[in-house]
């Protein structure tokens, strides 16, 4: 499956050509740019995505044999989820009516609690400050 069969098999489903080809190409573009900066990108039941560096090495040239100096490099990686895994595996059958990789846990679309942890850990911060200085001012 090509990109252009891609965007037809979820063009019904998004509400037509246009808007299913501005989502793939939404949903690729900031795959790419995460990894390409360094960030890990995981959907939960079907894999994740993330930059690997190799170290330099050497290699063998298999036409003469003389040993070839490879410069280190950073590359992409795919790791498929335990769903898709056992979609592909044949241990879990495709669902007809349904979609194939399960939506995500209810709660976990959101910002994450580490991120809301310091934005409420930064927040009681700027409230003691202020109330500090109110009562600094007020005597």
């Amino acid at each position: 499956m090509n990109k252009a069969q891609l965007v037809e098999a979820i063009a019904d489903k998004v509400g037509g050509r246009q808007q299913a080809a501005d989502a793939v190409d939404a949903v690729l573009d900031a795959v790419v740019r995460a990894v390409v900066a360094g960030d890990r990108v995981s959907v939960t039941g079907f894999g994740s995505f993330e930059k690997v560096d190799r170290p330099a090495r050497y290699a063998r040239n298999p036409q003469t044999g003389e040993r070839v100096r490879v410069k280190k490099t950073s590359v992409p990686r795919f790791r498929a989820g335990q769903g898709f895994k056992d979609l592909v595996s044949g241990s879990k059958k495709l669902p007809k009516n349904d979609v194939a990789v399960k939506k995500a846990p209810k709660g976990s679309l959101s910002g994450g609690s580490s991120t809301r942890t310091t934005a409420k850990a930064a927040a009681k911060k700027a409230t003691a400050k202020k109330a500090v200085a109110k009562k600094a001012t007020a005597k």
